[in-house]
């Protein structure tokens, strides 16, 4: 409910136009500039590195890997996108929201939150680094200096340097200093809400009519690798290939039922990709989470 009164409250204030026409957009910045790197960092310096069994994760992490590449090898052979776009569409289809919904969750069905910060460590120190990546180089027109362009995108990205320094911070177990600490955790608390206003002003933003067709069996497309294929893949490599069974197979399996992040929305805005298909996947995997989540924690608790 929090998720979707935030969403609407963008939304009308979107109708209304109280925040003027381009608040999308500097909110957005807002977001990945601002407020996002302090919720990482906030987030990270104080998560434990101890996590749960590895084969959990392994059993996540390889589908999120395979439902990802689908999704990128889709957009790339079928519709015929740009990179960026594919990129997009990978992160669209395989990244969970691990954040806003994810932690609350799985306190509420795996009773803490130690999976799910795992899941977050590897999201954000691992494929967020190859996503930022992949969007920076396919949005420069000339491909020079392409290696130089990848191994300094941590240097050029405020999200990656808060990602790194956090992990750097928590493994050595240095907890900010009260003052810096209180400001950090401030700014991070409004990452997410910010989001959510941001995705409720892009909800005006109707797509252009001639690409609704093909834009809409691309959603489709998204949403099924998202909420269906995605925890029905998880299942199987748990199951069959590792062994899984009670708790540790119902973590892999929820995480894996929760829906797109909203940092594909904000990836997208920031490296100035339409919104649209990031915006539209968003809000239906998050409206079928509801029903897979109940559906997976049913049958596997």
């Amino acid at each position: 409910m929090p998720i979707w009164a935030l969403t609407a409250i963008g939304y009308v204030a979107g109708r209304s136009r109280v925040l003027g026409p381009g608040a999308v957009d500097v909110l957005g910045r807002f977001v990945f500039y601002v407020a996002m790197p302090a919720a990482l960092l906030d987030t990270l310096t104080r998560q434990p590195l101890s996590g749960p069994a590895g084969r959990g994760i392994a059993a996540f992490a390889a589908a999120t890997l395979l439902v990802g590449a689908a999704g990128f090898c889709v957009t790339r052979w079928i519709f015929r996108r740009p990179l960026a776009e594919q990129t997009v569409a990978a992160m669209a289809s395989g990244y969970v929201n691990a954040g806003n919904l994810g932690i609350p969750v799985a306190v509420q069905v795996l009773g803490n939150a130690s999976f799910i910060a795992v899941v977050l460590l590897i999201q954000t120190t691992i494929l967020t680094p190859v996503i930022l990546g992949t969007l920076d180089v396919a949005q420069r027109e000339h491909r020079t200096g392409l290696w130089r362009r990848l191994l300094t995108v941590p240097l050029r990205s405020p999200v990656m340097l808060a990602c790194l320094a956090g992990v750097v911070l928590g493994a050595g177990g240095v907890h900010l200093p009260k003052l810096v600490g209180d400001v950090v955790s401030l700014l991070g608390a409004a990452a997410v809400p910010s989001a959510l206003i941001a995705l409720g002003l892009s909800l005006v933003r109707a797509a252009a009519p001639d690409a609704e067709p093909r834009r809409t069996a691309e959603v489709a497309l998204a949403v099924l690798l998202k909420s269906c294929v995605q925890p029905a893949v998880c299942f199987l490599i748990a199951r069959l290939v590792f062994g899984l069974t009670s708790q540790d197979l119902l973590a892999a399996v929820l995480c894996a039922a929760l829906p797109t992040a909203q940092n594909t929305f904000v990836f997208a805005r920031a490296y100035a990709i339409d919104g649209t298909f990031a915006r539209d996947v968003i809000v239906a995997s998050t409206a079928l989470s509801m029903v897979a989540l109940t559906v997976v924690a049913t049958l596997l608790q």
